[in-house]
């Protein structure tokens, strides 16, 4: 098993606030939901970054986590890796050319490992929707509280749709104001033609100065500001 140290930037109070609250809706979801693979319609909406916060903020409450970084054809979380280097990824794994615990990554996030995407195979597809896969998430649900797959945009290849098959749920994340209501629609259908639940739709991006300024403004510095003050004795 390999060892990463992740760059985890420390979050803002209303950003980390609006990631507690998709842990708790997630949790909602019921005990069953054990893994769950999250796509966006486009590229760059921030999925990665949101995925990571959310499997971080899992770990939070002790919950032992595995991400997978299924994206085969332009990972992103690679470059959260500051110390530590790869030998295989999840391709190799796919592909028969490593074991499990080859391509196992223990990180810096006590409770959190991540198998990460390497290689770019010729047939990511194909790979995905393979047996070895299916094996995978199975032993994977056996073994974590909560399995979080990354996935590529569903609104450009099919790759989320293959892997949807084998969770027990999906999420949908939306860059707000970038994503035509069609696109999104789309996904969505996408994901419940494999039969796998979409428990929800992950809004991103949004512009706090134009919608809810009275929350960003007023109460995010409110309870931030008095959450400090209670935990250092602070006085106003």
């Amino acid at each position: 098993m390999e060892y990463v140290e992740l760059k985890l930037a420390e979050l803002p109070y209303e950003i980390n606030e609006e990631i507690k609250l998709l842990r708790t809706n997630l949790q909602f979801c019921g005990t069953d939901k054990k893994v769950i693979c999250i796509t966006s319609a486009v590229a760059s909406e921030g999925k990665s970054t949101t995925v990571l916060n959310l499997c971080r903020s899992l770990t939070e409450q002790n919950k032992r986590v595995l991400l997978i970084d299924a994206d085969l054809r332009k990972s992103v979380l690679r470059k959260s890796i500051v110390v530590g280097k790869l030998r295989f990824g999840l391709s190799h794994l796919l592909t028969g050319q490593c074991s499990l615990d080859d391509v196992t990554c223990r990180t810096n996030v006590k409770g959190l490992t991540i198998i990460f995407s390497l290689v770019t195979p010729p047939n990511p597809s194909e790979i995905l929707s393979s047996k070895r896969m299916e094996e995978l998430l199975q032993a994977a649900r056996e073994s974590f509280d909560y399995v979080i797959v990354d996935t590529p945009p569903l609104g450009m290849v099919v790759d989320a749709a293959v892997i949807a098959q084998y969770c027990d749920g999906a999420m949908i994340l939306i860059s707000s104001g970038e994503v035509s209501y069609r696109a999104a629609q789309d996904v969505e259908h996408k994901l419940r033609n494999t039969g796998c639940p979409v428990l929800g739709v992950i809004l991103n991006k949004v512009d706090r100065k134009k919608n809810g300024k009275y929350y960003g403004r007023y109460y995010g510095k409110y309870y931030g500001n008095k959450y400090y003050e209670e935990s250092s004795g602070a006085k106003r």
